[in-house]
């Protein structure tokens, strides 16, 4: 089953070093990462298994601020995320939520910021998983 407003892109290297590239292009265009959550990690701390899975919680207020001032609900999906994770057949995946279906959930006006969040994901996310 696939999650509404999901954007999924294949990578054509393993998680770790996907989220490694992922993580560096997001400091080189100057934005804050939060978090990284490495969710295998906690798992195995709890005696539990799981595939590679990590979180990355990133951003500025430039980008995010105007999607709270037309909408403050919209705080609840802000600042941006990303997940990698390999799946149960080994492939490794980059998803994100789509900034537009972000837009929708949160009946906000057509913005500036969403094209902008858009591009910019899907540049973070095509550098971080290309070979």
């Amino acid at each position: 089953m696939m999650a509404d407003g999901l954007v999924r892109v294949l990578s054509a290297l393993e998680a770790g070093e996907t989220m490694n590239r992922l993580e560096k292009a997001i400091v080189d265009r100057g934005l804050t990462v939060f978090a990284r959550i490495d969710h295998a990690a906690g798992a195995r701390a709890a005696g539990l298994s799981l595939r590679p899975t990590e979180l990355i919680i990133f951003g500025n207020a430039k980008g995010g601020t105007p999607l709270m001032q037309a909408g403050q609900e919209a705080g609840i999906d802000l600042p941006l995320k990303a997940l990698v994770y390999q799946d149960a057949h080994g492939k490794v995946w980059l998803a994100y939520n789509d900034p537009h279906w972000l837009a929708d959930r949160h009946h906000l006006p057509d913005l500036p910021n969403t094209v902008l969040l858009t591009k910019l994901l899907e540049t973070l996310a095509a550098g971080a998983t290309a070979a």
